[in-house]
């Protein structure tokens, strides 16, 4: 009788490892899918985007809108393109100006990055350049940042210039959505021509 309990509870313990192992590779796998899927969200339907007036190529997440404003960027004073669009309370957006004095893109693309910093209060964490394909160098940023109501925002931007433009290239949102490999994504994607 007691070989039998014994083979019992040796079955019973074989068992109940074989399901913690199961439950913990199954919980693996999913983290896994949900991790490789981030980016992929049915929320972001990527669609490539060309501009015309300057020629360039990102992807957005959804369909974008389109706007071309005078504005004046630290004393200059600039006729702005922006095309943008918004899914899941992220924002993203190119913005580009034309600018003829290569002296004054310089100071246009700080500027850019100030005010940036400035509109979400924000505190830029790192910085780097990106020597995109076709030979651009960009500045690229990530900054913490809150809105007027205190909701806490992250930054992932890049700043650079193209033969007499200037280009920004922003995704701004929640930390907890805007995630790395979503900004990347976008970021990546842009390439001016």
């Amino acid at each position: 009788m007691r070989a039998v309990r014994a083979s019992e509870n040796t079955l019973a313990a074989v068992t109940i490892c074989t399901m913690f192992v199961n439950k913990s590779f199954l919980t693996l796998w999913a983290a896994t899918i949900v991790f490789m899927c981030a980016a992929c969200s049915p929320n972001f339907n990527w669609r490539e985007v060309h501009g015309t007036d300057p020629s360039y190529t990102v992807l957005l997440p959804s369909k974008p809108s389109s706007h071309t404003r005078d504005i004046s960027l630290d004393g200059q004073k600039l006729t702005m393109s922006m095309t943008a669009a918004e899914t899941d309370d992220i924002n993203f957006a190119v913005a580009s100006a034309k600018i003829d004095n290569a002296a004054q893109r310089n100071a246009a693309l700080l500027a850019m990055q100030k005010a940036m910093l400035q509109n979400i209060r924000g505190e830029m964490t790192q910085q780097k350049n990106i020597a995109l394909k076709d030979g651009t160098v960009m500045t690229e940023i990530h900054a913490t940042g809150m809105t007027s109501t205190g909701r806490k925002l992250s930054l992932f931007a890049r700043f650079g210039t193209r033969e007499e433009y200037v280009f920004q290239v922003i995704a701004l949102g929640p930390p907890e959505k805007l995630t790395n490999e979503i900004a990347d994504t976008f970021l990546s994607s842009f390439s001016a021509h």
